[in-house]
């Protein structure tokens, strides 16, 4: 065997070799590359859009998400909860939710929602932030006998109705807050981004 068809196996064997261990590099480079476009779990946590599936709440289910680090109440209402919602403002600190630090102005006034049947809140009290307990109007743990549903705060007594709406005498000076959130097609909303740009 001549040198001269050695060299030129040695050359092909070193310039394959070469090239595998410059694509296995390209690529190792570039999958953490890919890879961080994604968001991370800390801008998660700093407010990244979160993507719910409502078609499986069954009415009269609320359902908890997490976005920004805190509960959002995802709540199906149901006809009957969105029919006693006019009957109580007399009973309500702010009952055409005046305070629109508390709520989008793309949402109703009236049943603090885009679509009426879904109401979502951040699931923190506004008066020292605990996360109230949701309660039927039919549940035992009701606060009051007259109780016709929506969440009470057991840390201090604020009692908010299925608005999200707070009562009179109770500690929280504000109804509980609606999140920016819009719906992305008949079964998914995003929950941080706000439903007038989406």
């Amino acid at each position: 065997m001549s040198s001269d068809v050695k060299n030129t196996g040695r050359r092909r064997f070193l310039t394959t070799a070469t090239s595998l261990v410059g694509v296995a590099g390209v690529v190792g480079i570039a999958v953490p590359f890919v890879g961080s476009w994604n968001p991370s779990a800390k801008a998660k946590a700093a407010g990244a859009p979160v993507r719910f599936d409502f078609s499986k709440v069954e009415p009269g289910q609320l359902v908890r998400v997490e976005w920004r680090g805190q509960p959002v109440f995802v709540v199906r209402r149901t006809q009957d909860q969105l029919d006693g919602l006019a009957a109580i403002n007399p009973e309500l600190k702010d009952a055409d939710s005046a305070n629109v630090d508390q709520q989008p102005t793309y949402v109703s006034k009236e049943d603090r929602a885009i679509n009426s049947e879904y109401l979502v809140l951040v699931g923190l009290c506004t008066h020292l932030g605990c996360s109230p307990k949701y309660i039927t109007k039919l549940d035992a743990a009701a606060p009051a006998p007259d109780w016709q549903g929506g969440f009470f705060c057991a840390c201090h007594g604020s009692r908010f109705d299925m608005a999200g709406r707070v009562y009179k005498g109770s500690p929280a000076s504000d109804n509980l807050k609606v999140p920016p959130y819009s719906f992305e097609s008949d079964r998914v909303m995003v929950i941080g981004i706000d439903g007038e740009i989406a």
